[in-house]
């Protein structure tokens, strides 16, 4: 695995975990973020984690498909 898709697998990696623990505990993000308790924020925190957590699966996907089909950077 080159450094470049090692590098895109650990960017995949904390934004899927950077999202599903924002989609599953919009508290603990609002917290950190020092967000008012909100129906809207939170809301717009699960949107965030879910986009986030789908930014992991697709850039985790390339790197998967990537190294399967045998390429080379």
């Amino acid at each position: 695995m080159t450094r470049s898709l090692a590098l895109m697998a650990g960017v995949a990696a904390t934004a899927g975990a950077a999202g599903l623990t924002t989609l599953v505990r919009p508290a603990l993000t609002r917290r950190a973020l020092r967000i008012a308790d909100s129906e809207p924020a939170t809301y717009a925190l699960r949107i965030l984690g879910m986009m986030l957590f789908a930014l992991g699966l697709f850039l985790g996907g390339f790197v998967v498909m990537f190294t399967v089909a045998g390429g080379t950077l």
